[in-house]
């Protein structure tokens, strides 16, 4: 038994828990309490017994964390976090689901203390969790076991290991190394059509031995405190590879009439079933009961084992460096010793060249940076000049390769933002950010601070054809709430941007040319969104608004009609969203009421008829040609942006 925690605490505590379990599904008349029901006693043992974690400072840097990847089962990590005084109440377990509480179907990070990482679609808390791993022994190589010695440990159930995520994740934490990384594998072979029989024969031990990891069968112990505390101790103390723990458990455990059934998996269990299984567990078919002296017990045994672990830590961290709280702490770059890097206005610079100079010259001011890229680092340029690759040999590395793995490395990435001590910026092609979607979705659910680095921004790309060439993957990002999507249009541009993500409070995916561009701006555009890169001496006919290279381009022909008389004003716009949210005063300032607008972008022109009255785009996938002919043969052009330019004047333009 834990010490502290009598023997009949420890039980009537997974009996709450179960009881919990069961009944807000009932009540919210959604949820899932199969998996919660059954793993009641290894998230009691982990809470109580193994895991580093103080109630009252949940996000102290030395705490270990835990993820529910299978985070429908949420009610479970609820039921833990109330249990232990994380500062849900009763109140709270009762509005499980509803609008507005602080029980939402998912854990969300940030809208519930004790919550590390959004979970919910399946395998990315997993890949989540070996970012958190990585990030903990990255920090632990750079500043040594007393500020940094602290595990991860992850729940997965069968649907996490079979999304394809796991995959990716299991590969790279094994080639890592990542010992400080413990994961429980729900062996329930339950799924909501029915047994995994129907669906999957992996062998998932052989799986992950193949991996690198150390794989321990626990067999039937699910209900076995002592058997499971022994087991991830064990794991705790292992060196040299993660840990996988196979649990065999029942879902709906102790059900009489739906253990190990498919009908406990997603479906509220009717009233009578709850009913006849308290009687099993011999605890009172009271909805919500609790029993108040356990309750005050467990968070009192929570609060006393949390707070000495904290303070010998925070003992720790009053003696760290500069460097440690720059770490965690990192300066806005208006205090930044370096400036940004400068470029010769006469020649034509890649923005994925840029950005890699911007990297470089932010090193210093940002010792917290991580870059990598998914076997494209010289590509795109995600990329630290000088700087050692991370890996099992050396973890103080600040260059990461994450190999063929883009949608592993943005949920990675997003681990390890929200670890905390690390930026984490990522790189790949941007038709791949497809392949990320789902962490990108979750890092702007979760507010995550990850850089996501695109190249090959267009049709541009050229010969690789229509499966590379990304057409619409910038409208499909800008509609992701909470992502910022920057587009520079040239070098000076692209050092604006990178100093901007670096700076803003949440995720940024800095869309990057592969092809040359001239420097047609000062970068100003970039903080509030667009701005004026060429204007006229008298009110402009004619607002022609373009993004990356085609600001270039838009400056071009609006010289060639500026020869011909007519009067056009270009402006970049890197960010839609910024430009949106700035006052009406400098939105007409840019675009003045009642003046025609042109959009050009080497895109989809979904989304721009909210600006312009017309647009320049690519609304069909792409061809196989050398990057220039696919862009003149689709339309952008000088002569094609000339000749709607006129069409638009003659129709709309005073």
């Amino acid at each position: 038994m834990a010490k502290g925690l009598t023997e009949q605490q420890d039980n009537l505590a997974i009996a709450m828990i179960r009881g919990l379990a069961m009944d807000a599904p009932l009540l919210a008349k959604s949820g899932h309490q199969g998996t919660a029901m059954a793993l009641a006693p290894l998230a009691h043992v982990l809470y109580s017994r193994v895991m580093r974690h103080d109630p009252t400072h949940p996000t102290w840097s030395g705490r270990d964390r835990f993820i529910l990847s299978n985070g429908h089962a949420s009610i479970l990590q609820y039921a833990m976090l109330y249990l232990n005084g994380y500062g849900l109440e009763i109140d709270d377990i009762r509005a499980f689901r509803q609008w507005g509480s602080s029980t939402p179907g998912h854990p969300e990070y940030g809208h519930t203390s004790g919550v590390e990482v959004t979970t919910g679609p399946l395998g990315q808390g997993f890949a989540n969790a070996v970012g958190m791993a990585m990030a903990e022994r990255h920090l632990r190589a750079r500043f040594g076991e007393e500020l940094h010695d602290h595990h991860t440990f992850v729940i997965v159930g069968d649907g996490c290991l079979m999304e394809g995520i796991s995959h990716e994740a299991a590969s790279l934490a094994g080639h890592q190394q990542l010992d400080r990384l413990i994961c429980v594998f729900d062996d329930n072979r339950i799924t909501i059509d029915g047994t995994t029989s129907l669906t999957c024969s992996d062998d998932v031990e052989g799986r992950f031995r193949a991996y690198g990891w150390n794989v321990v069968q626990l067999g039937e112990v699910a209900d076995d405190l002592n058997a499971l505390e022994r087991a991830l101790v064990a794991a705790r103390r292992h060196r040299g590879s993660p840990t996988l723990l196979v649990l065999r458990s029942h879902i709906g455990f102790p059900s009489p009439d739906f253990t190990d059934a498919p009908e406990a998996h997603g479906n509220p269990f009717g009233a009578a079933h709850i009913t006849a299984t308290k009687r099993v567990m011999g605890i009172p078919d009271e909805p919500f009961w609790v029993d108040a002296e356990v309750v005050t017990a467990l968070r009192e045994h929570a609060r006393a084992r949390g707070v000495a672990a904290r303070e010998l830590q925070q003992a720790a961290e009053a003696r760290a460096d500069d460097r440690w709280h720059r770490m965690w702490n990192p300066s806005r770059s208006a205090a930044w010793s370096s400036a940004a890097p400068t470029f010769d206005p006469t020649t034509s610079v890649a923005t994925r060249v840029a950005v890699q100079k911007a990297i470089d010259a932010a090193r210093d001011d940002l010792p917290g940076l991580i870059v990598g890229s998914a076997d494209l680092t010289g590509n795109t340029g995600a990329k630290m000049t000088g700087e050692s690759a991370l890996s099992a040999a050396h973890p103080e590395g600040r260059q990461i390769y994450y190999g063929i793995r883009e949608h592993a490395m943005g949920a990675v990435a997003v681990g390890m933002a929200l670890h905390g001590g690390v930026l984490p910026a990522v790189g790949t092609f941007f038709v791949f950010a497809d392949y990320m979607r789902p962490a990108l979705r979750l890092a702007a659910l979760s507010r995550a601070k990850v850089i996501f680095v695109f190249s090959h921004d267009s049709v541009g790309v050229g010969e690789d054809g229509p499966t590379h060439q990304p057409v619409e993957q910038l409208a499909s990002l800008r509609v992701i709430p909470g992502l910022r999507v920057v587009r520079p249009a040239d070098a000076n541009e692209t050092a604006a941007a990178w100093r901007q993500a670096c700076d803003h409070d949440g995720p940024t995916a800095l869309i990057l040319s592969r092809q040359n561009t001239p420097i047609v701006t000062d970068g100003r555009a970039v903080e509030r969104g667009a701005a004026i890169v060429r204007d006229t001496d008298d009110t402009p006919q004619l607002n022609v608004v373009a993004t990356g290279t085609e600001v270039a381009l838009a400056v071009d022909a609006a010289r060639q009609l500026g020869e011909a008389g007519l009067r056009v004003r270009v402006v970049s716009m890197p960010c839609l969203e910024l430009f949106a949210g700035q006052d009406p005063t400098y939105r007409s300032h840019v675009l003045p009421i009642g003046v025609p607008v042109l959009s050009v972008e080497a895109g989809s022109t979904y989304g721009w008829s909210a600006l312009a009255d017309d647009s320049i785009g690519i609304d069909r996938f792409g061809a196989s040609a050398p990057g220039n002919v696919a862009l003149q043969r689709l339309g952008i052009s000088v002569d094609n942006v000339v000749a709607r330019a006129r069409d638009l004047i003659d129709t709309l333009g005073a």
